[in-house]
C-alpha cells in the first residue's frame, strides 16, 4: 500500500470528520483507531486517517503519540501528512496543537507549516486571524464552558503563540482574494522571516480550494477538516490520485439502533432535547455512577426494553453546564468524566454483545471510549449524515456483519441528527434490521 495522504488526528470524531471529508472529495479512506500494528491489511485505500486520543492528555503524551502515527505512517509511504485537530481550535495554553505541530515539522524537517482550522460547511470560519463559529467569536458561542478545553480567545495567532517558542504569522483574506500567486509569495515571505506558523483565514469553499493548491506540496499541513475536503482535487491534478466510484460504499446494516451520548456541548444538548420530545431516553448521572453499578443496571434495563420495542434507544449523559460543574465540584473534573466514558464504553460493549448493530456515539471523548471498549481497530468510512458525520462500518469478532457506527464531535450535526442519521443509514446501504 502507497498512500497519498496520511493523516494524525488528535481525537476519534475530529478523524472521522477529516475521513468522511476525504471520501466526499473522491478518496477511498480508512481510521485506524491508534497507530496501526505491524502488517495490519487496510485495503485498498488512498488516505489512512489515525485517530488519537491526544487532544487533552499531558503534551509530552501528544507528541510521543503523534510522532509513533507518523513514523507509521511514513512507513507506508504518503506523500503528505495532515495534522487534524478541531476546528475549534481546542487546547489550553500548553497545547496540544503547537507542541505536536513543532516536533511534526521537525520530524518531517519542514520549514513552514499552515493552520487552517476553518469548516464554513459547519459555520467555522476565520477572518483576520480570529475564529467564528456563525455569527459569534469563539469565545462567545459556549466554548468558553468546555470543561477541558474551554476557549476564551478567539485570536488564534495569539492562542498558538503561547503554545510554541517559534514565530507565528497571519494569511489573512486580503490576500487570499488577490489568488494564488499572491498567496503563495506572502507564504514564501513569511518562510524566509522565520515564521514556522501561518494561521490562515478563510470565509468560504473557494478560500479553502485556493489554500490547498498554494500548500498540496507542503510535507505537513493542519487544521479542521474543510482543508482536507480541498485537497483531493489537487491531488488528481498532479496524478496522484485516481477517479474511484462509490468510494465511501458500505455493507448492509443489521441490528437494533442504540445513541450514546456524552457530549455536552450546546449542538449535543439540543439533539438530545429533540430527541426526547418524541421518545424517551435515560440520563446517566455521574453522582450516581460513583455510587456502584445500581445506576448503570438501570440504565441497561431501560436499553433492553427500549430495543425490545424497536429502538432507537437514547442513553445520555449530555447536561448543561451547571449540572456538569456541579458534578465536577463533588468528584473533580477527571473523576467524573472518567466515570461516564466507563459506563458508556460499558453499555456498548453488553448491547452490541446482545445484538445492537447501529450505533450513533455523541462525543469525541465518548467515542473514544466506545471504540476502545468494542476493540475496534480500524473503521471503513462511508457516506455522510450531516456535514463531519459520516456513518462507518467495524468489522467485529463474533458478528457476521460489520457494526455500523456514526462518531460524531459534539459541536456537529442539526437538532434531529439521532434520527436523521438512521434514515440516512437506511436510504444508503440497504438497512436489514434483523
Amino acid at each position: 500500500m502507497s498512500l497519498v495522504l496520511g493523516a494524525i488526528a488528535d481525537d476519534f470524531t475530529g478523524a472521522t470528520d477529516l475521513a468522511n471529508n476525504l471520501v466526499r472529495a473522491g478518496m477511498r479512506c480508512v481510521q485506524t483507531i491508534g497507530v496501526p500494528q505491524a502488517g495490519v491489511d487496510l485495503g485498498d485505500v488512498d488516505a489512512v486517517v489515525v485517530a488519537l486520543k491526544s487532544r487533552s492528555t499531558p503534551a509530552e503524551q501528544a507528541v510521543a503519540d503523534s510522532l509513533a502515527a507518523l513514523d507509521w505512517l511514513q512507513s507506508q509511504g504518503a506523500r503528505q501528512v495532515f495534522f487534524k485537530y478541531c476546528s475549534t481550535f481546542d487546547s489550553t495554553d500548553a497545547g496540544n496543537i503547537g507542541p505536536v505541530a513543532d516536533s511534526l515539522m521537525q520530524r518531517l524537517d519542514a520549514r513552514q507549516t499552515v493552520m487552517v482550522p476553518a469548516f464554513p460547511a459547519n459555520g467555522r470560519t476565520v477572518y483576520q486571524g480570529h475564529l467564528f463559529v456563525g455569527d459569534r467569536l469563539l469565545n462567545e458561542c459556549g466554548m468558553q464552558h468546555h470543561p477541558l478545553n474551554p476557549m476564551t480567545d478567539a485570536d488564534l495567532v495569539r492562542v498558538l503563540g503561547r503554545q510554541t517558542p517559534h514565530a507565528v504569522g497571519l494569511l489573512a483574506r486580503p490576500v487570499l482574494a488577490s489568488g494564488i500567486e499572491a498567496t503563495r509569495a506572502h507564504l514564501a515571505a513569511l518562510a524566509a522571516e522565520r515564521v514556522r506558523h501561518v494561521i490562515c483565514d478563510a470565509l468560504d469553499e473557494n478560500d479553502l480550494a485556493l489554500l490547498a493548491e498554494a500548500v498540496v506540496d507542503y510535507p505537513l499541513v493542519t487544521g479542521g477538516s474543510g482543508l482536507g475536503q480541498a485537497l483531493p482535487e489537487q491531488y488528481r491534478r498532479r496524478g496522484w490520485l485516481a477517479e474511484v466510484s462509490e468510494p465511501g460504499r458500505l455493507a448492509p446494516a443489521t441490528g437494533s439502533a442504540l445513541v450514546l451520548s456524552g457530549s455536552c456541548s450546546r449542538a449535543t444538548l439540543g439533539q438530545v432535547a429533540r430527541f426526547l420530545e418524541g421518545q424517551p431516553g435515560f440520563a446517566l448521572d455521574p453522582l450516581a455512577l460513583a455510587e456502584g453499578d445500581a445506576h448503570l443496571e438501570a440504565a441497561l434495563v431501560f436499553a433492553r426494553e427500549a430495543l425490545a420495542k424497536g429502538g432507537p434507544a437514547l442513553v445520555y449523559a449530555s447536561a448543561d453546564p451547571e449540572r456538569v460543574q456541579a458534578a465536577q465540584a463533588a468528584l473533580g473534573v477527571e473523576r467524573a468524566g472518567e466515570l461516564v466514558e466507563q459506563a458508556l464504553g460499558r453499555l456498548a460493549r453488553i448491547l452490541v454483545d446482545e445484538g445492537a448493530g447501529r450505533l450513533v456515539v455523541a462525543g469525541g471523548e465518548t467515542s473514544g471510549a466506545v471504540v476502545s471498549a468494542l476493540g475496534i481497530r480500524q473503521l471503513r468510512i462511508g457516506g455522510q449524515i450531516d456535514p463531519g458525520v459520516p456513518w462507518t462500518q467495524a468489522p467485529l469478532d463474533g458478528r457476521e456483519a460489520p457494526l455500523s457506527l456514526a462518531l460524531k464531535s459534539g459541536n456537529f450535526g442539526a437538532e434531529d441528527f439521532f434520527s436523521h442519521a438512521f434514515t440516512v443509514l437506511e436510504e444508503m446501504t440497504g438497512e436489514d434490521k434483523a
